[in-house]
């Protein structure tokens, strides 16, 4: 009779730890404050002595990974995750000087959408649409605001933190040329305006990026720049943004997940989607408003991307975060040569994070209900 008393109190325990673990995951991932701050507990697990030797970077050399014991530096296929004081920034300027390189920024401030489909608001992730899986009806939505809202800003702040002392080429994106503000340039740096197609919905315009991207790479912009950084309009500069971001390929760690369980990341899971992720695959969730490398790195990334966007849409499906599901599937198969801390794109919602010493780039405020409606 004890016995079995005993193990009625021990399942009544276990029952309610289940249900505290299911609670605690439901605030998660609806992103409440107090479960944001219990979240950077979660270990980002360690970089293993014999690989830290080995982590080298193709504008520093040798990394110093032992300077930031408290987060993860590296990758299981030995690439780099570059945080701040990891990595000597005089050496990789000096680097980048010597080869007398000409560095892309490609940014699209286009009407009728934004630019970031896995982005928050308010601390709740905003969902594509209604329904989720099939792609949605067309249908008319009046043009946005995010050239005048956002891209002034973002140039302006580039000219002070963005590749400083080297050769830069930034290219904008837009229906509507005449609108790009004039920003005073630095010598050695241009700025080139590439009109595009409004779309009718901005989830075609943030699928049609990859497309577009695709196509630059393969004229103009390929010619003329050696690497190329594609970044979102809605957030701007806040610290150095210099070469040691450079590589072959380049992924940027989610602001919002880097501390996540990789069972609990939002890929794309519906096996019908070219996106899509089986059970247990998967690496890091990366953030789709930061992501560059090589000329050729890039194509081959934007490719894939818009080969898996136009199969989805011929088959009437729409992946859970449009382009960045599908950018994740390809970093997923394409391991990026170097992977970039949160710190390179930082959300301030999220609050202070002892991690975060040195934010380089900040998201801006959401405004969804005024920018896109």
């Amino acid at each position: 009779m004890a016995l079995r008393e005993r193990l009625r109190t021990w399942k009544r325990i276990f029952c309610w730890l289940i249900l505290l673990a299911l609670g605690l995951l439901g605030l998660l991932q609806y992103g409440l404050p107090i479960v944001r701050h219990l979240e950077a507990l979660i270990p980002m697990g360690v970089c293993p002595s014999a690989r830290m030797v080995l982590l080298r970077d193709n504008f520093t050399g040798l990394l110093n990974p032992w300077a930031r014991p408290d987060v993860l530096t590296c990758t299981s296929w030995g690439a780099p995750i570059i945080w701040d004081g990891t990595f000597d920034p005089a050496a990789a300027q000096q680097k980048a000087l010597q080869q007398n390189l000409t560095i892309g920024l490609t940014v699209f401030a286009v009407g009728s959408c934004g630019w970031r489909t896995a982005q928050w608001s308010g601390g709740r992730r905003r969902e594509p649409d209604p329904g989720g899986r099939r792609a949605q009806p067309d249908r008319p939505r009046p043009s946005g605001r995010y050239l005048e809202k956002y891209l002034a800003r973002f140039l302006e702040t580039a000219e002070r933190h963005f590749m400083l002392g080297q050769r830069v080429v930034y290219y904008v994106f837009t229906e509507r040329p005449a609108a790009v503000p004039r920003v005073a340039l630095a010598p050695g740096r241009r700025l080139r305006v590439v009109r595009v197609a409004r779309e009718r919905r901005w989830q075609d315009v943030s699928m049609q990026r990859m497309h577009t991207l695709h196509e630059a790479l393969g004229g103009q912009l390929g010619r003329e720049a050696h690497f190329v950084l594609c970044m979102d309009v809605d957030q701007h500069f806040r610290g150095a943004f210099g070469p040691e971001v450079l590589a072959e390929s380049v992924a940027q760690l989610h602001a919002w997940h880097y501390h996540w369980p990789r069972r609990l990341l939002p890929y794309e899971r519906d096996a019908r989607s070219a996106a899509a992720l089986a059970p247990g695959d998967g690496d890091f969730y990366y953030h789709a408003a930061v992501f560059g490398g090589s000329v050729a790195a890039l194509r081959a990334l934007t490719a894939h991307c818009a080969r898996g966007l136009q199969r989805d849409r011929e088959r009437g499906l729409e992946a859970r975060w449009h382009d960045e599901s599908h950018l994740n599937k390809f970093f997923w198969l394409h391991k990026p040569a170097k992977v970039l801390s949160p710190e390179f794109c930082w959300s301030p919602e999220i609050g202070r994070r002892a991690e975060i010493r040195r934010p380089r780039l900040l998201w801006a405020p959401k405004e969804y209900s005024v920018l896109r409606d």
